[in-house]
């Protein structure tokens, strides 16, 4: 018989932020309201941007890269929260291009251990007065590449 080394834990890429789930996110049967979910992925990836000096006050035309268009939602509800309290985000990209980006992420317990939904998201970066898509900018480029989920 031979002793097995200890597995190493696995590392993530992104950010697990805390968000709180109020008694008025749940719905008539207790539930977290399904709509309730992408609001609160949203706080979190604004909070997430926010540490990184990528935020909006109000004035699209100095918004930068924070003048953003959702192009898609993705979700997937994998059990149900049943209760208020604390709760987790994590958050990473998938793919970071010349004007959109993907990300993921997963509404989970506090600790991450437990997932109940996943999804992604497309954004893409829009010109504030034309509002078509326009390039990210390098300073949020290589905050976002901090976030990219490696290759496999």
């Amino acid at each position: 018989m031979t002793a097995e080394a200890p597995s190493a834990p696995v590392r993530l890429p992104g950010r697990l932020l805390p968000v709180t789930v109020h008694f008025d996110d749940l719905d008539a049967l207790g539930l977290l309201h399904n709509a309730r979910y992408p609001v609160l992925v949203e706080r979190a990836w604004t909070a997430l941007w926010s540490e990184r000096g990528v935020g909006f006050d109000g004035d699209w035309a100095a918004a930068g890269d924070a003048c953003n268009a959702v192009k898609e939602l993705r979700i997937t509800y994998e059990a149900p929260v049943d209760r208020p309290g604390a709760y987790a985000v994590h958050l990473w990209l998938e793919r970071l291009g010349t004007t959109g980006l993907t990300y993921g992420f997963r509404f989970c317990s506090a600790d991450g251990s437990l997932t109940y939904a996943h999804g992604t998201r497309v954004l893409v970066r829009l010109d504030a007065a034309t509002l078509r898509p326009a390039p990210w900018s390098e300073t949020f480029r290589a905050a976002g590449r901090e976030l990219l989920r490696p290759a496999d």
